[in-house]
């Protein structure tokens, strides 16, 4: 659904980049309340991921196919505010290296992939976990349903966006209708992902899943007779770093084949957005893309001709840059936030006797 430029017009798209710095703003403020020394490796693996993911195109029917948005993905692991920044940071990515979405479009793109999709895959996700019994597999039911719900919402959103600015004149309803329609469809294998996904890391380390927290029932103890909450001493130790390495490895080896080898077998039919940009006429006066001549443009290398290998050496090397500029960014957060918390160091000591 990466929307190129030209399809919206210049004064729209220049809100939409403002509303897209604000909720970038709003998000790095959250995510220091979100991430610690553990998840601000797994964010930055996760945008890797998600670039790798959005590399596997899917078929879903009359020649169309569709792609992981990866919003709710991203919201359950790491939390909603770092899941806009995960998201963001892969749009960024492919629109300056491989010219996927419009640079003029990235505004749009960032507030219709990044922002609606995290915030009503949370919302949903949060709802139904409050809701249904508490377990690994409420966990991943309330996955499935949340990223479902996502894709069409942005879809829905993009539809807005382009009643407003859009630069063709066509029938809005067509367009809703179409959009919608195709992305339902996409949303369940977005769904499917997103519930394999959370569901094989919260089978191996729940501790490090943000939607996982508070959500698992309490160890109970038998005491004469009776089941009695244990003490929190008792509650088994958090997993040692040793085991999260291992966890941040086999992710970033599995995005590595994700995108080096298993693209190569992706689906070549247009996605949901340019299916139906095609066959309603909203793509008249699409732009071509200011990185064109950029050296990864179309998720290939520039003067290699093997196709294969062109294609999956491009992958892997987007892998390693979106991991690295990922995990620079929530690394930042997360010291600024050990700043503010502790500027000087010694908030620890001066606070007690401050109050005493």
């Amino acid at each position: 659904m990466h929307v190129p430029d030209g399809f919206i017009n210049a004064p729209v798209s220049a809100v939409a980049g403002v509303a897209a710095v604000g909720a970038v703003a709003v998000a790095l403020r959250g995510a220091r309340r979100e991430l610690d020394e553990r998840t601000a490796p797994l964010a930055g693996l996760v945008a890797a991921f998600i670039f790798a993911v959005q590399m596997l195109n899917f078929p879903v029917a009359a020649g169309t196919s569709g792609h992981l948005l990866g919003g709710a993905l991203a919201a359950i692991l790491v939390g909603p505010y770092t899941g806009v920044l995960c998201v963001s940071v892969v749009l960024l990515m492919q629109g300056v290296l491989f010219a996927d979405g419009g640079l003029t479009a990235l505004g749009v793109n960032i507030t219709v992939m990044a922002v609606v999709t995290t915030v009503v895959a949370y919302a949903v996700f949060r709802g139904l976990a409050k809701a249904l019994p508490r377990g690994r597999r409420s966990l991943t039911a309330a996955a499935f349903t949340a990223a479902l719900l996502s894709v069409p919402a942005a879809a829905a959103a993009f539809t807005l966006i382009y009643a407003i600015g859009g630069t063709t004149d066509v029938p809005i309803g067509k367009v809703a209708t179409a959009m919608i329609g195709v992305h339902v469809l996409i949303g369940i294998g977005e769904a499917a992902i997103t519930a394999l996904t959370v569901g094989a890391v919260v089978a191996v380390r729940p501790d490090l899943v943000h939607g996982a927290r508070g959500l698992t029932a309490p160890l109970k103890l038998r005491v004469g007779g009776d089941l009695v909450d244990a003490p929190a001493a008792q509650e088994p130790a958090p997993a040692p770093v040793r085991s999260h390495r291992k966890l941040w490895a086999a992710g970033l080896v599995t995005s590595l084949v994700l995108a080096g080898f298993v693209s190569f077998y992706a689906s070549t039919n247009p996605d949901g957005l340019e299916k139906v940009a095609h066959d309603k006429g909203i793509d008249q006066k699409e732009e071509e893309h200011a990185a064109s001549d950029s050296p990864l443009a179309d998720y290939g290398v520039k003067d290699i001709t093997n196709t294969r290998l062109s294609g999956g050496l491009a992958g892997v090397i987007g892998v390693g840059v979106t991991v690295v500029a990922g995990t620079g960014v929530f690394w930042a957060v997360r010291r600024r936030r050990a700043q503010d918390t502790d500027p000087a160091g010694t908030a620890a000591v001066t606070e007690p006797a401050e109050s005493a």
